[in-house]
């Protein structure tokens, strides 16, 4: 298959015949990438079960892990779903469009292809002018999950995408690097007690100024139980890892003062070390602070530990860095796990399969 490349050069005023093509594709069953907030999507119908079973088979992905629903207005959520709870609209109103997906009851509408067999669908209003567009051009409400191969640092340009799903999908629509750089945060709100499935830029502090009570799903927290069919996409397989072997070095507590800081940035360096020494290429993850304190190793800072914008979108970038370098293992510094450090250390956990050294 031969994949087009599209390139948006003005994403602030957006030709409709730029996009026409794409929008012609998806109506028609067909695949295509385009950027949204948060990272790169690999978009097929959501009402087409063939479509959805293209996505799984272009990413590689288990067919038990759910796809997002992308709309591009409110009024195109009803058809979708059984009923609207009042906490999903008090959600709508304060974060959409943007980087939150949430979870109803769905209709009979929407197919058991793009929900992973369950009775529930997660839907998402993009705020990225090209992804809310493509969907409205397109006429249809888009399933999208990350555009790479299943497992893999999800992409946050179109490079990432092409090294990924040439020769896979009919169109990537380019446009730029992405804003935030980690997927977002997505909540259950079909059960009684919203729960956050996923954190991402919408934060726990945020949710809770609407809703009052939130829960958080122990998927968040460590490995999801081997006969636990998923909600949502990120919470049971193995997610974000770069292919060599990742640790994470976490301070007990994580409270990061700076004796612990300190102690997390020694032992990363003496792990890296160790490895250098027998001959192996080691990538090390640290901040602007840190960097210098690392003599050996391809050192890679993520951005300034007090700004986790820089670090979320920095994230998958670097672990892609180290897969083109063929490092044979990477350390990596742990952060803060309040506000949006705790989608980073999601991710982070995650993309190491939960190898973490306490220190």
């Amino acid at each position: 298959m031969e994949t087009k490349r599209i390139i948006i050069k003005d994403r602030e005023n957006i030709k409709d015949e730029e996009l026409s093509a794409a929008a012609q594709v998806l109506r028609e069953g067909g695949l295509v990438a385009f950027p949204t907030e948060t990272v790169y999507g690999l978009g097929g119908n959501a009402l087409d079960e063939d479509a959805a079973k293209k996505i799984y088979a272009a990413k590689g992905r288990p067919c038990d892990n759910p796809l997002i629903a992308h709309i591009s207005c409110a009024e195109e959520l009803e058809p979708l779903v059984k009923e609207i709870p009042e906490a999903g609209r008090r959600l709508m109103e304060a974060f959409w469009p943007g980087p939150l997906t949430m979870i109803f009851p769905k209709s009979s509408k929407v197919p058991y292809g793009t929900t992973g067999g369950l009775d529930t669908v997660a839907v998402r209003m993009p705020d990225d002018p090209i992804a809310n567009r493509l969907i409205a051009l397109a006429g249809v409400p888009i399933a999208a999950p990350s555009a790479n191969t299943s497992g893999r640092p999800s992409p946050t340009t179109a490079d990432h995408v092409w090294q990924d799903m040439n020769g896979r999908i009919e169109m990537i629509i380019d446009g730029g690097p992405v804003g935030i750089g980690v997927e977002s945060t997505i909540v259950d709100v079909s059960s009684p007690v919203p729960a956050v499935l996923r954190p991402g830029a919408i934060t726990m502090e945020m949710l809770r100024e609407v809703l009052g009570e939130v829960t958080i799903d122990p998927a968040i927290l460590g490995p999801m139980s081997p006969g636990v069919r998923p909600k949502a996409p990120g919470m049971k397989y193995k997610h974000y890892a770069p292919k060599a072997d990742l640790t994470l070095v976490e301070p007990e507590g994580m409270a990061m003062d700076q004796d612990q800081v300190m102690r997390m940035v020694e032992t990363v360096r003496k792990l890296a070390e160790e490895k250098c020494s027998l001959g192996f290429r080691v990538g090390i993850i640290c901040t602007d602070e840190s960097a210098s304190e690392y003599p050996r190793g391809l050192v890679r800072s993520i951005g300034a530990r007090r700004s986790q914008a820089s670090v979320a979108h920095n994230l998958y970038a670097v672990l892609r860095e180290f897969d083109d370098l063929k490092v044979d293992f990477i350390f990596s510094e742990s952060f803060t796990e309040d506000h949006l450090g705790q989608a980073i250390m999601n991710r982070l956990s995650k993309a190491a399969g939960y190898r973490i050294v306490r220190v």
